[in-house]
């Protein structure tokens, strides 16, 4: 069921504010649009909204003088749903940033509105590489990952190991439909072949026809384009199914350590994922994630809720030095300033926005360690590889944006 507005406006002014802040007529607004009742709310959701509120608290945003409130609402991934809320929170209720959005489809179209409104749109949670090519705009930043990072790095790793040929099962909605483009690209430019495929509805339960395609296809890997909850599912049952004791190789491009976490080691062990952020990457990510756990001790912060921190607390470095009234007044100008000026956070480290709105940082090849490897809740992850920013995301000529300069 939908989260009521009133049930969720968590609030940095809930905290005591010198009297400047208190002044301040008109508060920053923060919206959270996530999934939180549906297939995608433990990899988005509430954890999103609890790492929006702790970089308020990283910055001391109140003590500094800057009243903001975050408040957030579920988009039910359904873009009808998601565009009059957002319309409402930008033209009634004083939002001026909106993030997470973890709905490609719903983010592109919550980038129009935000350029027709002059608002921002930083998309920690939406996936297409689509956002930063021909629909770019200047007051959206594609922050977390996309599907040509992810694809690059899984695709190609699997292909060079002998993967070969490919079959793939996708959901059947934006995000599926691109990662699946950007995958096959990878496998057919390093010589592999696609075999074939299938779309799944979003929300599906039950692969079992699927996974008797993708057998009958004798294809070496079976690509899980999917996310979430269909995720966990698709892997679990094609564990079941026996596909790689038949010798089909699952790849999961988009596979967080939350869905680990919901498959457990026994299914998830051997699986090669492309992350930003992994709790026990450093002494900066172990610190980030100390300050989150306690808030969140059933779902830790995956690489879509550590974007997001890392969005808000790079928006209010730029909302402390603007200032309310000018954050407010212009959308367009937050972006701009937000673009020349580097990033850097426990999260995600340092990084920089390009001007196709890509945010770019360094990203990481993990697989799932197997049960006698983990030492613990939640240490799932060995290092594979590291791809440094410059080469993780898609070369800037190649997206066709139209605010980059030819």
């Amino acid at each position: 069921m939908p989260i009521s507005r009133r049930a969720t406006l968590l609030s940095a002014g809930a905290l005591a504010l010198p009297a400047g802040a208190r002044a301040q007529s008109r508060p920053i607004r923060i919206g959270v649009l996530a999934d939180y009742s549906g297939p995608f709310s433990n990899s988005s959701g509430p954890t999103s909204t609890v790492c929006a509120n702790q970089a308020l608290i990283d910055l001391g945003v109140a003590t500094r003088g800057l009243a903001v409130e975050v408040i957030q609402a579920d988009h039910q991934n359904k873009p009808d749903v998601a565009l009059a809320l957002v319309r409402r929170w930008f033209d009634q209720d004083g939002v001026d940033m909106v993030t997470e959005v973890n709905n490609s489809a719903i983010a592109l179209g919550v980038a129009q509105l935000a350029r027709e409104k002059d608002k921002v749109l930083l998309a920690t949670g939406a996936a297409s590489s689509a956002l930063t090519a021909e629909q770019c705009t200047p007051n959206m930043i594609h922050w977390s990952y996309d599907t040509w990072m992810m694809a690059h790095a899984v695709g190609k790793a699997t292909v060079q190991a002998g993967g070969d040929s490919w079959f793939f099962i996708t959901s059947d909605f934006g995000f599926g439909h691109q990662m699946e483009r950007d995958t096959s690209r990878f496998v057919t430019e390093g010589g592999g072949r696609v075999l074939g495929g299938v779309k799944v509805p979003l929300g599906t339960t039950e692969f079992s026809s699927y996974l008797v395609q993708a057998q009958a296809s004798r294809a070496k890997v079976v690509g899980l384009c999917l996310a979430g909850l269909d995720m966990v599912n698709g892997i679990k049952q094609a564990q079941e199914f026996g596909l790689p004791r038949r010798g089909q190789q699952l790849a999961a491009p988009f596979l967080f350590i939350t869905d680990v976490h919901a498959l457990g080691l026994d299914a998830a062990q051997g699986l090669r994922n492309t992350e930003v952020f992994y709790w026990d990457l450093n002494a900066r990510t172990r610190a980030f994630t100390d300050r989150v756990r306690p808030k969140a001790p059933t779902n830790w912060p995956n690489g879509e809720h550590a974007g997001t921190y890392s969005a808000v607390t790079h928006y209010l470095k730029v909302a402390l030095e603007l200032g309310a009234a000018r954050t407010k007044a212009s959308g367009l100008e937050v972006v701009n300033r937000m673009k020349a000026m580097p990033t850097d956070d426990d999260a995600l480290g340092q990084g920089r926005i390009r001007e196709d709105g890509r945010k770019i940082h360094p990203t990481y090849l993990f697989e799932v360690k197997r049960p006698a490897e983990s030492r613990g809740p939640w240490d799932y992850m060995k290092l594979v590889g590291t791809v440094p920013m410059e080469e993780a995301f898609r070369p800037l000529a190649e997206g066709n944006c139209p605010l980059v300069r030819r």
